[in-house]
Order: C-alpha cells, then sequence, then structure tokens
C-alpha cells in the first residue's frame, strides 16, 4: 500500500472515530465568534456591492462575500447536526441596502486586507486548538481562504497606487550578535535603530490604528443617537492618539509613517448599518487591536515600546469595556457558550 492511500485510510479511520464526538468548548467558541463576524462582514459587503464603482473591486467583494456566506453555511448545518440553537448574528435588519456609500472603493479593499491579516491569526488560533476532524478542516479552508483573500487585497491596493507595507531597511552584511544589554534597556535602548522585527509590528499596529479611526469617524456621523456618536468620536479620538504614538518610534528612526485614511469617508449622514453592528463592530475592532498589541509584546525587545504598547493595550480595554457595556445595557450582546454554573444548578 502506497503512502497516499494509507494517509486517505487513515484520514477515513480518523474521521469515523471521531463522528460522534461532541464539540470541545474552544470549537464551540470559536465557531460562535466567527459565525458573528460573517454575519457582519456579509453585511458591510452586501452594502458596499449596492455602490461600488470600480469593477475590479467589484469583483473582490463579489469573491469575499461569497466566502463569508459559506462560512456562515458551514456553521449552521453544524450547529444543526449538533442540535445546538445557530446564533442570531447580523442579517436584513442591519443593513439598508438603499443607503448611500459609507467610504470610497479603495478603502473597502484596505479594509477587507487588514479584515484578512487578522482573519490570518484568528483562524491558526481557533485551528491550533481544534480536535474534531471536521472542525479542523474547516478551519483549515478559513485559511487558505484568509490567505487568498490577503494576497489579493494587496495586489489590487498596489495596483491602484495605494501601498501598505512597511519601509525598506539596509541588508545586513555580516552575521553579528549583541554585547551589551543596552540593546533592551528602556533608557540606553530608545537610542538604536529599530529592528526590523520592531518595525512590523510598529507599521501592522499603525495600518489597524488608520482603519479603525476612519471606520469609527463613518460611524460617528451616522450612527442614530448622540450617546453612540459620542462614543464613536472616542473612539476615533483614541486610534488618532495611538496612530501618533506609535508613529514617533518610526519618525525617530527617520523611517515613513502610513498615511491616514479619513479622506476615504463619505460625506453621508445617511447610515448603511444599524446600531447595533456598528457597536458590535466596535467591538470586534478592539479585540483585533489587543490582539495584535500582544503578539508585538512577545516580539520585540526595545522595553520603551514594551511600554507602550501596553499602555495603548489598556486604553483599548476600557474603550472596549464601556462599548460592551452598552451592548449589554441595550439588549444587543449575544451570550456566548459557556460552562455550566454548578453552583446554580445544586441549588435548583
Amino acid at each position: 500500500m502506497d503512502r497516499q492511500s494509507l494517509n486517505q485510510d487513515e484520514l477515513k479511520d480518523t474521521k469515523e472515530h471521531q463522528q460522534n464526538k461532541k464539540l470541545v468548548s474552544s470549537e464551540l467558541g470559536d465557531l460562535f465568534a466567527n459565525y458573528l463576524g460573517d454575519s457582519l462582514f456579509s453585511c458591510v459587503f452586501e452594502h458596499h456591492l449596492q455602490v461600488v464603482q470600480d469593477k475590479e473591486v467589484k469583483e473582490f467583494l463579489e469573491f469575499v462575500l461569497k466566502s463569508s456566506k459559506k462560512h456562515l453555511q458551514m456553521i449552521k448545518d453544524i450547529y444543526i447536526k449538533e442540535n445546538i440553537p445557530v446564533p442570531v448574528g447580523f442579517g436584513e435588519d442591519d443593513v439598508r441596502k438603499d443607503a448611500p456609500p459609507l467610504f470610497s472603493d479603495i478603502f473597502m479593499v484596505f479594509y477587507i486586507t487588514e479584515m484578512a491579516r487578522a482573519g490570518l491569526q484568528t483562524y491558526a488560533s481557533a485551528l491550533s486548538m481544534a480536535f474534531r476532524k471536521d472542525i479542523i478542516d474547516y478551519f483549515t479552508m478559513c485559511i487558505n481562504e484568509s490567505n487568498e483573500i490577503y494576497n489579493k487585497g494587496t495586489y489590487l491596493l498596489l495596483s491602484k497606487g495605494m501601498d501598505i507595507s512597511p519601509p525598506t531597511i539596509p541588508y545586513p552584511k555580516k552575521v553579528d550578535f549583541i554585547e551589551k544589554d543596552s540593546f533592551i534597556s528602556i533608557i540606553a535602548g530608545k537610542m538604536r535603530p529599530l529592528t526590523a522585527i520592531e518595525i512590523k509590528h510598529l507599521q501592522a499596529n499603525i495600518n489597524t490604528n488608520i482603519l479603525g479611526k476612519a471606520v469609527m469617524l463613518a460611524f460617528s456621523q451616522v450612527a442614530s443617537s448622540d450617546e453612540l456618536r459620542e462614543y464613536f468620536r472616542r473612539g476615533a479620538n483614541l486610534a488618532n492618539e495611538q496612530i501618533v504614538e506609535l508613529g514617533k518610534f518610526l519618525m525617530s528612526g527617520n523611517l515613513p509613517t502610513p498615511k491616514i485614511m479619513d479622506a476615504h469617508i463619505t460625506d453621508t449622514t445617511t447610515s448603511p448599518f444599524s446600531d447595533k453592528l456598528m457597536l458590535y463592530h466596535s467591538s470586534l475592532a478592539c479585540g483585533i487591536g489587543i490582539q495584535n498589541y500582544g503578539t508585538a509584546i512577545s516580539k520585540v525587545m526595545r522595553h520603551d515600546i514594551h511600554i507602550q504598547f501596553g499602555t495603548l493595550t489598556a486604553s483599548i480595554g476600557k474603550f472596549s469595556n464601556d462599548g460592551l457595556n452598552l451592548l449589554i445595557e441595550k439588549g444587543w450582546l449575544e451570550e456566548p457558550p459557556t460552562a455550566a454554573d454548578r453552583e446554580k444548578l445544586s441549588k435548583m
């Protein structure tokens, strides 16, 4: 028997062995979050497909919407098979297809590309804690699709004259070793040039905040209540502060900083989305920001950058918590799968 046939037999045996295995907590949690996220993105893509002008951007939007819709159906099938209630998520009530555009076509490509980049990390995390064969296959598929979307998005941005990549630096001329602890110290470490990895994470987090600022500004001009408009304005200001603080590290090293995207917001005051969708979207964006900072903290070596990332993470956490409280107050936050409350059950 050849190796390929053996692999097929192994996969068949694994599938048969796991067909009656219940979903574990990590799988339940990741599928739930994935369903809510893709139902939200589907609404965003459906709206922009109604107003898109650029033919290539339209084809890109159709591609990513098809992907999101497929995810929703596959998760729904899993829920039905497992006799689990399908989450409400977001749908027709959360998008107004006759509304004018809120963002430019090129901004939507930037938006999708950044979300695909975040998706690569999120799906990799989900895959690393998936154990049932069908769930492993599902998240593997999601990673492959996110990779394809990211590739298409970066190419489309470049073809439209927009480069979101980090700046170039000189190639190393020789192999060297660090001899002084000042390389990482909070005081002397500020004087040394940034490493390639530090530049990477500074750029990635600035890009995330450029996206977040534009989205929050747009939401602030179309939200239906003063309370939400103020919350979104606060989010835009927070993102702007983070762009400035992170940009200082690049500028101190005589490196360029990315351009903001505020000009790609239209002047409409008619919302294409429900307040519920926009408020949940802000929570989703906060989660991506905190995830990015967490990854960055684990990779950079300069203590001053560590401290700044930690400070900015705390700011996002406070803003996110206030948003979650608003979602709860308005009855818009779906409860994720949770463990049994044994103490409560014992008193029933």
